[in-house]
């Protein structure tokens, strides 16, 4: 659904300004010696305005030209908040001596009369009623919300504060101005560094650097337009992620349309071939059309009129700015398109986002040169191509690629990207998708090659956020990935796997568990022990009170023995209905695997879903008082989630203990790519409140018997650098083992083009000798049984651990 926002957008506002040639002085000055600001107008294009924009005049009070070089006028709000940020608008050019030279800024959809021709344009929009406008030697923003703060700082060359505005000079701000009044010095521009004395309300009379005041009428909105009207495409994009002109009116805006979206959201792209200088104001926009499809072709010259408006996919994501309501005038067809932007590993900054404190990044000015996510904002809508990328994640359902335009950036062994911590996002990513709906979209495997050019726009969704939208597609090289086969376990070893099987249930397909099946016999050479994730009842999303799985477990284990598996037995403990989370009705649960004619359980009664299994002390160890059993159920760490099924086995003699365990999903975080940064991690306080009962269990049984040989395994939906894991291992109760491969293979699942752990095995110090794999047979591929790669760990188990 196409959603729009309420939101408070600040009306439109104006600036003048008074220059010397002199000098800039530590603090504000007199106008013998400094330049002033003479006039501000927050009202252009409000109801009851005659003027349809806001501007800034520099007025030049001395005897020789002033440079205005690297300058710019920044614009904060009468009553700033902590989120409140300075708005710049750079200045070029000089003003001549006694000359004027005016800046216009944001348009409303008011007014009648055109500002005469600015010498420079901004797209701040500023109140008519109450704000502060600055002078700034300097286009970096500003930083100071007080008055004090801002005499200090040196930078700034003049400073007026209006109607209510706390950042003024001297005793009070300027007041009267509205929609029909600005705020202005006398003729004298004196300055006594008081904004109440040296400024008073008068209908604006702005002046350009030619001494025009007028432009004349303006037209308005002709509907379909055939000549351009005075915004641009940069104009609406502006420098930050949200547009100076969101919920305002724009008419016969100019491009080429470069791209059109007939499925879906319907529309198409458009970008300017006219492009200005600042590299934060993006050339291209999306024309939102609704469920119309576009009457518009790839190379047509338009002149479009509508609304912008920012589109949140989601209350955590960033924005896409639109035009919206459109109404198109083709001026011609067969036009040649602009140049692509290259994106490729010299194109892309190696910092993914800038940080907000964990607030919103909407309103930083886009520093793109910085910031990977700052580029491919400041290119949102604009023409890009890359060249042979190397895939690293597969092709989905959804008809979706991702690829790197960086491929040197954290390869893993099999051709992935890696995600090694929270601070390397992996900036070179990026999801691939087509607008051609007439070819097939390529099946690829992580490690091919999307060979040759590819070429597109770039848009912005929900689900992996930045992505190119092909409008010419390269051809997929495939390098062949093999599924991998781990070795079978020596007869002194224990091997004992994890495998989550993504909601299988016993009306499920017979594909499916024969896929699943012949990872356990052969990818996995049929482990001694397989600890099972995401086991539904007999009946899966049908929500009837059924809780047993047994259909579901001898339809599998039937398929293991059909794939050259063993007979394999299982234990598990059922749930309550409803209690555990996952797919409503499904009342999924842990489950052990184990082959009987290898390994022993051994069974103790009194394990049901609400009784806590506890360690018990015995003189040749310990020893659990249920098995199965689960941990501690009655938790609010497990409150709707699956809870940890623990069982004790025997293996040539020897006791070993296993905790199967499924955490809470990141369900609820923020994304990677969102507006909130750095992003939170909501779900992770119930991970690790998970994880720390966990590690309780263990200790208990360490206490117990230091040397019990205890695995502990499963889809901890977290990472091996997190807080989760931490908890987990807290004490050095467990080992993961995860962090004994290569940092190149420590991984099991593949999300939004990067190779992440969200599986994992962990050892007790009891066991010393262990061979460790993680079995690549899912996540890298598109044909995939599971989301996930199962794990092994095989164990050797004698008197010495």
């Amino acid at each position: 659904m196409h959603i729009s926002r309420s939101r408070s957008v600040l009306l439109a506002g104006a600036v003048a300004v008074t220059l010397s040639a002199t000098a800039l002085p530590a603090a504000f000055a007199a106008p013998s010696s400094t330049a002033v600001i003479s006039e501000v107008y927050g009202g252009g294009g409000n109801s009851g305005a005659t003027l349809t924009r806001d501007f800034i005049e520099l007025a030049n009070a001395g005897t020789a030209a002033y440079d205005l070089s690297g300058f710019s006028v920044q614009y904060l709000p009468g009553t700033p908040s902590a989120g409140s940020l300075w708005q710049v608008s750079a200045l070029t050019g000089s003003v001549a001596p006694g000359g004027r030279y005016l800046v216009a800024q944001a348009a409303g959809t008011g007014g009648t009369v055109a500002l005469p021709a600015p010498d420079a344009t901004g797209t701040v929009a500023m109140s008519a009623a109450s704000g502060t406008v600055a002078l700034v030697s300097g286009t970096t923003p500003l930083t100071c919300k007080t008055a004090a703060d801002c005499t200090a700082d040196t930078r700034i060359v003049d400073l007026v504060g209006y109607g209510s505005a706390v950042v003024r000079e001297g005793v009070g701000p300027a007041t009267g101005a509205s929609a029909t009044a600005s705020v202005a010095r006398a003729a004298s521009l004196l300055d006594t560094d008081d904004n109440a004395a040296d400024l008073s309300a008068a209908a604006p009379t702005p002046v350009n650097a030619a001494g025009q005041t007028s432009g004349g009428e303006d037209p308005g909105d002709p509907g379909n337009p055939t000549e351009p009207g005075t915004v641009r495409v940069h104009d609406i994009q502006g420098i930050t992620r949200v547009s100076p002109l969101d919920g305002q009116a724009v008419t016969g805006v100019p491009g080429i349309v470069t791209a059109v979206r007939t499925t879906g959201s319907r529309g198409f792209w458009i970008q300017d071939t006219a492009p200005d200088a600042d590299p934060r104001t993006g050339e291209g926009v999306f024309v939102y059309t609704g469920s119309t499809a576009p009457a518009v072709a790839v190379g047509d010259s338009v002149l479009v009129s509508g609304t912008v408006d920012e589109y949140y996919p989601s209350a955590t994501t960033q924005s896409i700015t639109e035009i919206t309501s459109p109404r198109t005038t083709v001026l011609s067809s067969g036009n040649a398109l602009p140049a692509p932007v290259v994106l490729d590993a010299a194109a892309v900054p190696a910092a993914y986002v800038p940080s907000a404190g964990g607030a919103s990044v909407d309103a930083l000015p886009l520093e793109p040169s910085t910031y990977a996510l700052d580029l491919y904002e400041s290119l949102e809508g604009t023409r890009v191509r890359i060249a042979d990328t190397r895939v690293t994640g597969a092709t989905t359902s959804y008809d979706e690629i991702w690829v790197t335009v960086e491929p040197k950036q954290n390869p893993t062994r099999r051709g992935g990207t890696l995600y090694s911590s929270y601070t390397d996002q992996n900036t070179g990513r990026i999801k691939v998708m087509s607008l051609d709906t007439t070819r097939p979209f390529p099946v690829g495997n992580v490690g091919d090659v999307l060979s040759g050019t590819t070429t597109g726009v770039i848009d912005y969704a929900s689900f992996g956020g930045y992505n190119l939208q092909a409008t010419e597609l390269g051809t997929l090289t495939d390098n062949h990935l093999r599924r991998e086969v781990t070795r079978k376990q020596k007869g002194g070893e224990l091997a004992v796997a994890t495998y989550n099987v993504e909601n299988l249930d016993a009306l499920d397909e017979q594909a499916k568990f024969d896929t699943l099946a012949e990872g356990v016999a052969v990818s996995l050479s049929s482990p001694d022990i397989v600890s099972l994730e995401e086991i539904q009842d007999d009946n899966g999303a049908v929500s009837d009170g059924t809780v047993g799985s047994e259909a579901t477990l001898k339809r599998f284990t039937d398929a293991i023995v059909a794939a050259g598996g063993p007979r394999y037995a299982w234990r598990y403990v059922a749930p309550q209905d409803g209690q555990d989370g996952g797919e409503p009705g499904g009342n999924i649960r842990n489950v052990f695997l184990f082959n009987p004619h290898r390994v022993s359980f051994v069974d103790r009664a009194g394990g049901d879903a609400t009784t806590a299994v506890t360690a018990v002390p015995t003189r040749k160890g310990v020893t659990l008082s249920v098995s199965p059993g689960r941990i501690n159920p009655a938790s609010e760490a497990w409150s709707d989630s699956r809870k940890p099924l623990v069982g004790e086995f025997r293996f040539h003699g020897k006791p070993v203990f296993v905790i199967g365990n499924h955490f809470a999903s990141k369900g609820g975080d923020q994304p990677l790519h969102g507006r909130y940064q750095e992003p939170s991690r909501s779900s992770e306080t119930k991970r690790v409140q998970q994880a720390a009962e966990v590690n309780t269990f263990v200790k208990s049984l360490l206490a117990a018997d230091k040397s019990a040989r205890v695995v502990t395994l499963g889809d901890l939906n977290d990472f091996a650098f997190s807080p989760t894991m931490s908890a987990l291992t807290a004490g050095k109760a467990l080992k993961p083992l995860i962090t004994t491969l290569p940092a190149n293979e420590q991984y099991s699942y593949v999300y939004e083009g990067n190779s992440q752990t969200l599986d994992h095995i962990l050892t007790s110090p009891g066991i010393r000798r262990f061979d460790y794999d993680v079995v690549h047979i899912n996540a890298e591929f598109a044909d995939q049984a599971s989301d996930h790669d199962p794990q092994i760990v095989r164990v050797k188990v004698d008197g010495r651990h």
